[in-house]
């Protein structure tokens, strides 16, 4: 279930969006400021944030230019009721990667939405493939052949960063960085949920002193 950070003030709005988008499966931190929405970013990791931007005493441009100042790269899609082309340029300089005016066309912004989503796993396809598994992204599901293998949640933000850097080494730190939001994970944690995932057969290889890695073939 891919998790989105929705900031935005209009009451009425917010509480469909939040709606329409759980009725989809997504997991939806709703806050109604910036300062709101950094306070959530170190709580918790999101896959995608939605952002309006013409939001009464709160910068929302700055909010954004610190996550990336930060390192922090996940997906954003500015929300405007602007049409300012000044205002839409200053959003991508400060690390914005799409955008949507108002009023909204929910069926629009699930396209975006989902492209962005693809675009983290560097594919332009629904779902990615490591041998006979595959794993769809807008699903946020992990099956063998046609059978969907349930997964906890650690084991599936796991399968989701393996998926994510497909045959690439993905170290030790930043699975375990992925998985806690900063706080320390022993690696005999780490392993316990890495022999979970091959127990259902992902083929997790292990590069001693380094990390994992999940092959394409």
């Amino acid at each position: 279930m891919s998790k989105i950070l929705l900031l935005e003030d209009d009451k009425v709005l917010s509480k469909t969006l939040v709606a329409l988008l759980e009725s989809k499966k997504f997991e939806v931190t709703h806050v109604r400021n910036s300062e709101m929405a950094l306070e959530a970013t170190f709580v918790s990791r999101f896959d995608l944030l939605l952002l309006y931007v013409n939001i009464p005493f709160s910068n929302v441009f700055e909010f954004l230019k610190g996550l990336r100042e930060s390192g922090d790269k996940t997906p954003a899609i500015l929300i405007t009721s602007s049409s300012d082309i000044k205002q839409l340029a200053y959003g991508f300089e400060v690390g914005a990667d799409d955008y949507i005016k108002k009023p909204l066309d929910f069926d629009e912004l699930l396209v975006r939405m989902h492209a962005l989503l693809r675009k983290a796993y560097r594919t332009y396809m629904k779902e990615i493939q490591s041998g006979n598994f595959r794993f769809v992204i807008e699903k946020d599901e992990l099956y063998h052949g046609t059978n969907f293998i349930p997964l906890p949640p650690y084991e599936l933000q796991i399968t989701r960063l393996l998926f994510q850097n497909l045959d690439k080494t993905v170290h030790k730190e930043e699975i375990s960085e992925y998985l806690t939001q900063g706080t320390e994970m022993s690696e005999g944690s780490l392993r316990v949920h890495i022999n979970k995932l091959r127990k259902v057969g992902l083929p997790i290889q292990t590069l001693k002193g380094i990390g994992y890695r999940l092959s394409s073939s």
